[in-house]
């Protein structure tokens, strides 16, 4: 039954029952609540702070299996109809958006303008600029261009008591001193309630090109050679890239290790760096090469791995993990390796692709949810031997707690937990949902 009290919040029609029975990724709510306004989650959270009752928080549901160890709290917040464009200047390439919009609502219309937001995450289509911020999500362009944590130059924050707060500005040159938005960027939700993002702009590029390099079966250390060649050179890459073999055979239908080296600039730029990696490929590499049309499609493709909220399989054999790997640049070929090399061990399929300039490696595991976890454990290990890290971004509630998703507590937890005490003391918000439980 809907609370009596809540009523009085907001309007009935905003307010319903959670009918779903035991969805698979848990961060639910017994009861649903649409905002449709940063006044609409200021009263909730408000209401829910006096009246000691939990919040979390969902707008696209790409990121639900991310984290969290409580499967229902008392209220579902949704800001999936808190969306639109507030603020576009166009002269100062800066954008101000409601939470709920999504990437691909975002890239339609700045497009109209010749500029875009420089996040190319997966599912643009359904993950949302509020959970994309939340996460600090980004994607192979990353290497150039930066993570959310580099864009976002301002922010409204509802604090789980409903006072609402602005970090940041609307211009680029705003920050004097700590920048407060870093705080809640990547801080999945526990510290505050994203009401609104301003983030900095770029144009469209005038010309975009795509060097596909196909490296033979156990010469993958030319990979890595070949990459610091590049990252030594004067050449600027958007993505360095290397694609496993499972995945390279569903994008181009070769079965080998592939560097995507991805150039966008003017069209001269673009084609004298792609004569350049052509001037200096490794012996036996075969390579190919896309521009404009066919290079966005093929980035279009590669957004599409990987669990996105919604394309669970009921069918326990086909159980679905995605992981995040961080390490240094140079052991990303290593990890990726160490990713295929125990996954017919561990009796999964997995589809796997890393960052060899910054580091972030993405790997989507699917099988049985025992093999499912032993994968995991194996791959922590192996990983963390070269001193990297491994994050569950995808996992089906039952099986979080079987696996540290977070990792080990860091040394710096008990700061954490002081921020977490500050900006929410009664642990309203996405209760457990951080790094140690936060």
């Amino acid at each position: 039954m809907v609370s009596l009290d809540l009523k009085g919040v907001l309007p009935k029609e905003q307010l319903k029952l959670n009918d779903e029975e035991g969805h698979p990724l848990g961060n639910g709510g017994i009861q649903i609540i649409e905002a449709h306004s940063e006044e609409d989650i200021s009263k909730v959270l408000a209401y829910a702070n006096k009246h000691d009752k939990t919040v979390n928080v969902v707008s696209g549901g790409t990121k639900r299996g991310y984290g969290g160890a409580i499967e229902q709290a008392d209220f579902l917040l949704s800001l999936s109809k808190y969306k639109g464009i507030v603020e576009h200047s166009v002269g100062d390439l800066t954008l101000t958006v409601r939470p709920g919009t999504t990437l691909k609502e975002i890239t339609d219309e700045l497009g109209k303008n010749g500029q875009r937001v420089a996040l190319d995450t997966f599912w643009p289509e359904m993950a949302t600029i509020g959970g994309i911020v939340a996460a600090n999500d980004s994607g192979a362009k990353r290497l150039l261009y930066g993570s959310a944590r580099d864009l976002v130059i301002g922010t409204r924050i509802v604090y789980s008591d409903g006072r609402v707060i602005r970090t940041g500005g609307k211009v680029v040159k705003n920050v004097a001193g700590y920048d407060m938005n870093k705080l809640f960027i990547g801080s999945m939700g526990t510290l505050g309630v994203i009401s609104e993002i301003t983030i900095k702009l770029r144009p469209l590029p005038k010309y975009e090109g795509l060097s596909l390099l196909h490296f033979p079966k156990g010469n993958e250390q030319a990979i890595r050679d070949f990459s610091v060649l590049i990252l030594d050179s004067f050449m600027e890459p958007v993505s360095l890239e290397i694609l496993n073999p499972s995945i390279s055979e569903k994008m181009i239908g070769n079965s080998k290790y592939t560097l995507a080296i991805s150039f966008e600039d003017r069209e001269n730029a673009v084609l004298d760096q792609e004569k350049w990696v052509k001037e200096h490929l490794p012996i036996g590499v075969e390579h190919s090469v896309l521009h404009e049309e066919e290079a966005r499609h093929w980035w279009e493709k590669f957004r599409h791995f990987g669990p996105n909220g919604y394309n669970d399989d009921t069918n326990e054999a086909n159980t679905q993990a995605a992981l995040k790997i961080g390490s240094n640049n140079l052991d990303v070929l290593v990890n990726l390796e160490a990713a295929d090399n125990l996954a017919e061990a561990h009796h999964v399929a997995v589809e796997a692709h890393g960052g060899v300039g910054h580091g972030i490696s993405k790997v989507y595991v699917k099988g049985f949810p025992e093999d499912i976890i032993s994968y995991i454990k194996a791959l922590k290990t192996k990983v963390e031997e070269k001193r990297g890290y491994v994050v569950c971004t995808h996992l089906p509630f039952t099986l979080r707690e079987a696996v540290g998703v977070w990792g080990e507590k860091p040394g710096y937890f008990s700061l954490l937990e002081g921020i977490k005490r500050t900006n929410d003391p009664k642990e309203i918000l996405n209760r457990q949902r951080f790094v140690g439980g936060i």
